[in-house]
């Protein structure tokens, strides 16, 4: 295969700017309780915390798998991510929430090479295996870096079949015949995908859109996943359903997760971690468990 091309998310991914974080929201109360965009960011900002690199150390086990340092990133000359830190364990996983806008999916396109990195460091590994992947293509993160990217709703290919969708999850591999074995592991895994191997994407349902989505990252055999709104346009059937897997994939297949989710109680009962964004900047960080009882984040983005 020509290991110049793009990856499928690649393909599949339309000019991105930060106003795509404009959809979706977390306005999950009554109407009584809702209130502007604007509003929660002032409010969110007024709660920001100072938050030391020792805390972050201290949520990912002393050890981060995957690290960002000094972060300034964006799209085009416009910066939206300012100084920004991350640490996230080995098989860990971690949620990003924050108001509409406050550029959660971008840093997950920072890590991937989907934006602009106008200074800052990326590091993946364990210890003094640790490789700055800052400057990496996309295709060279995925390839040589074992990072791969989820992305939101409607990025599988409708007019292929289940099977297609996911032989182009291994384009980057070296043969044709390495990308249809790896894609036969992950009909073992998932046979629902596999009864339907025949069919075109397009006659899904949504949850099997997403678990087609979430297999298709699976054929290179990542270790690190960036899963951008996994619940997203989902039935709440088939948005347990999607949790589930990712449970699975972190704590049986041993990957790391970090993710962008509307669903802000969903995703910090789900992960380890919590980071709570505003304006680019980090204003809140704990365990999944502790940003679920803050009454700050429970009035901001938990309905109450």
């Amino acid at each position: 295969m020509d290991t110049s091309g793009k990856t499928a998310v690649e393909q599949n991914k339309s000019a991105e700017t930060s106003s795509q974080e404009a959809a979706g929201g977390y306005h999950q109360g009554s109407v009584e309780t809702v209130i502007s965009v604007e509003e929660v960011t002032r409010q969110a900002a007024a709660i920001a915390e100072e938050i030391s690199i020792d805390r972050l150390d201290a949520l990912a086990g002393k050890d981060a798998f995957l690290s960002i340092e000094n972060l300034r990133c964006g799209y085009g000359k416009m910066e939206i991510i300012h100084d920004f830190d991350l640490r996230v364990g080995r098989k860990q996983s971690l949620c990003l929430i924050g108001p509409n806008g406050a550029g959660k999916s971008t840093i997950l396109h920072a890590i991937f090479g989907f934006n602009n990195i106008f200074s800052g460091k990326i590091r993946v590994g364990d210890g003094e295996d640790k490789v700055d992947v800052t400057g990496l293509s996309s295709s060279d993160k995925l390839k040589r870096a074992g990072i791969a990217y989820i992305l939101q709703d409607k990025s599988v290919f409708p007019g292929m079949t289940v099977e297609e969708n996911l032989w182009m999850g291994g384009y980057l591999m070296d043969s044709s015949d390495d990308a249809k074995e790896a894609a036969e592991r992950v009909f073992e895994k998932y046979p629902r995908l596999a009864q339907r191997r025949k069919h075109q994407a397009k006659v899904l349902s949504g949850g099997e859109r997403r678990l087609l989505e979430i297999s298709r990252a699976l054929v290179m055999n990542p270790e690190v996943l960036l899963v951008d709104e996994p619940s997203i346009g989902l039935e709440p059937r088939f948005i347990d359903m999607v949790f589930e897997i990712l449970h699975d994939l972190q704590h049986v297949e041993e990957k790391t997760i970090i993710m962008v989710e509307q669903n802000a109680k969903k995703g910090l009962e789900f992960a380890d971690i919590g980071y709570v964004l505003v304006n680019g900047e980090l204003a809140k960080a704990g365990t999944g468990d502790d940003l679920l009882a803050d009454p700050d984040v429970g009035r901001l983005f938990l309905g109450g």
